[in-house]
């Protein structure tokens, strides 16, 4: 079971840097589910997480108080009206529009929500 742990860590890990360099995909989020998953599987990989002096302390803002960044709170809420007017713009179906712009508006609502870093 160690192993399954460690391949979702990684492959989280793996979706975080991607997510540094293309706006759309968030980061944060994927290295919360590495921390979970580094916690089952290697303490070495969660402190080094833990520890990373650019995301460290997003990470433990959000494990210790639930707290966002109000930058991090308009650059993930930017993103995703971006990808809804993007989406707009390709002529998505309506049906698949409608329920781009209802899920992201609810994941929207939920970050604005969350306490401030």
């Amino acid at each position: 079971m160690r192993l399954v742990y460690l391949a979702i860590g990684w492959v989280a890990v793996s979706c975080a840097v991607v997510g540094a360099f293309l706006p759309i995909l968030p980061t944060v989020p994927f290295l919360l589910v590495a921390l979970w998953a580094f916690s089952r599987s290697s303490e070495k990989l969660r402190q080094r997480l833990l520890s990373d002096p650019v995301f460290g302390p997003d990470i433990r803002r959000w494990q210790e108080r639930g707290a966002i960044r109000r930058s991090a709170k308009v650059m993930a809420v930017a993103a995703m009206t971006g990808s809804v007017v993007i989406a707009y713009f390709l002529d998505v179906p309506h049906l698949f529009l409608i329920a781009q712009a209802t899920i992201l508006g609810l994941v929207a609502i939920y970050i604005v929500t969350r306490a401030e870093a």
